[in-house]
């Protein structure tokens, strides 16, 4: 499960998700990459189940960049427990993701088999995406 070693504040507010990507809005590492066209919260479980999808798929053939990572908490409170006593406590990690971004790469297999393979990841995301390439990549 993908996690922060250590964090400075233990909760987090939970701040605005207006705009667009102003970082990693280009395939910098990969051939392909998956772009997100919505903002969304991004948890470590759903980050996680794209990586298992992508790889096997490419039957670990090839090579796969993960370009987000859930450095912010979640907190929650109990059920049924009356309002006040304070924030709850952080329960999971998510990684802020605004359109444009992307998410993760791929290189070192056929077009084909990255296209599939992002697609089948696409699947495990709660928002829409898309299929991009390098400029220079055929």
């Amino acid at each position: 499960m993908l996690m922060p070693k250590r964090v400075k504040y233990r909760k987090s507010h939970r701040g605005r998700r207006a705009g667009n990507a102003q970082r990693g809005h280009r395939v910098a590492f990969g051939d392909m990459g998956l772009k997100a066209m919505e903002a969304a919260w991004i948890t470590s479980r759903q980050i996680e189940s794209c990586r298992i999808a992508i790889t096997r798929k490419m039957k670990r053939d090839g090579k796969v960049w993960i370009r987000i990572f859930p450095d912010k908490p979640v907190s929650k409170k109990p059920l049924e427990t009356r309002m006040g006593k304070g924030k709850g406590n952080p329960e999971f990690w998510v990684a802020v993701v605004k359109p444009g971004r992307i998410m993760f790469e791929t290189s070192g297999t056929t077009k084909e088999l990255q296209t599939e393979a992002l697609s089948l990841a696409s699947y495990k995301l709660p928002i829409k995406t898309k299929i991009v390439s390098r400029p220079d990549y055929l």
